[in-house]
């Protein structure tokens, strides 16, 4: 074999092997996600809110005045250095300057910015208007998932955590994504009802986040010891979605952002149902626990906060310490762990819990105590845990 036609058959090889790697990647392709991401797109999202209607608009107005300047001035650059270069005899004029080109060039442009400017500018205080809202709801960041607490209107006291759905972690952990809504799936959306203004206030208790639904026409940066806000009034019902849009740390493509849209007389009927909940899972924090029911409740919390990173049996990935075994969770002194729930440790890579409630924080240290291989007997209260916070 000649070495042109190993040089044949080389080529050959990789052009099978990355046919073969584009029909695998075919074989699992996903589809438009109502509300979130479309395959292959190029445009902005479809508006669901009239802002975000509008920042198309803006969109498409910009990049059509845009594109003709630069055709414009291109075109007559081009003509002028090929109607006139030297090759077909043309010689370069000796002038100076012109005081009317000098005034065209400086006016023309100034309009256009103007022209530009002023239903930008429109959109723009439409977007910070965030008065006479219908309902307020306060959006917490947190390292890696999101805090909602409605303080105003129809549904106020009403409060929880949104984070990923641990099926999505271990499908991202295994490399085998799944669904259209990969990596947007929550386990609890924040729920709205159409046709209101909905004021969004945002802060974060670690790190900068972003709070970002595209199809709203919404991105207001989420900052630790700061508050900000912005509004959205969704047009139609349904699910969208978003992500943080801030480099939050290193599970920032984790945090996902689903918002569900309902009718008025299914938000009523949620909100019902949030508060008979609430109701039923409040916990008196002086009582005290046997230690069945301290592991059955930490179980379910473990499976819905901890899980993602820890792994269902405790032994980590990577970088997440293993909790079966851990000196930490096995130490006599329970004021150990609890401190590291509260507080976090190791700069942030394991974030703090201290929004979870003195029982699931108890529950939860009691279940990793006496789970798996960690056989310690150990119990805590949640007035431990009470106790912890006040010290």
């Amino acid at each position: 074999m000649n070495g042109n036609t190993k040089q044949l058959v080389s080529a050959l090889r990789h052009i099978s092997l990355a046919s073969a790697a584009w029909f695998a990647t075919a074989a699992h392709a996903v589809n438009d996600l109502p509300g979130g991401p479309a395959v292959l797109q190029l445009n902005l999202p479809e508006p669901a809110t009239k802002i975000a209607a509008e920042i198309n608009w803006l969109n498409w107005m910009m990049l059509i005045i845009c594109t003709t300047i630069f055709i414009g001035v291109f075109s007559v650059m081009f003509y002028s250095i090929w109607k006139h270069r030297k090759s077909v005899g043309h010689k370069a004029a000796n002038f100076h300057e012109s005081v009317t080109v000098e005034v065209v060039w400086t006016v023309i442009p100034f309009i256009i910015v103007i022209l530009m400017a002023l239903p930008a500018t429109k959109v723009l205080v439409a977007q910070k208007d965030t008065s006479n809202a219908d309902l307020t709801i306060k959006v917490t960041g947190y390292q890696w998932k999101w805090g909602y607490d409605y303080i105003r209107g129809e549904g106020e006291g009403i409060g929880f955590i949104s984070t990923l759905d641990t099926n999505q972690r271990i499908q991202s952990a295994e490399g085998k994504p799944q669904g259209d809504d990969y990596l947007l799936k929550v386990d609890n959306p924040l729920v709205v009802p159409v046709g209101k203004k909905i004021r969004i206030i945002t802060t974060a208790n670690d790190v900068i986040h972003a709070w970002a639904v595209p199809q709203f026409g919404v991105k207001q940066d989420a900052i630790p010891g700061f508050v900000r806000d912005t509004w959205f009034r969704a047009e139609k019902t349904g699910d969208f979605y978003g992500q943080c849009q801030e480099l939050c740390g290193k599970e920032h493509a984790y945090m996902p952002i689903h918002v569900r849209v309902l009718s008025q007389a299914d938000y009523t009927r949620w909100v019902d149902d949030q508060k008979k909940k609430l109701a039923a899972a409040a916990d008196d924090p002086s009582k005290t626990w046997t230690q069945d029911e301290l592991v059955a409740r930490g179980e379910k919390v473990y499976a819905a906060n901890c899980a993602a990173c820890h792994q269902p049996n405790g032994k980590g990935a990577g970088p997440i310490k293993a909790l079966d075994g851990s000196p930490k969770v096995l130490d006599a002194d329970k004021v150990a762990e609890i401190q590291v729930l509260l507080h976090g440790q190791n700069n942030g890579a394991m974030p703090s819990w201290k929004q979870l409630s003195d029982t699931e924080i108890a529950a939860v240290i009691t279940y990793t105590k006496n789970s798996w291989s960690n056989k310690t007997g150990q119990v805590v209260q949640p007035s431990d845990v009470q106790a912890a916070r006040k010290g």
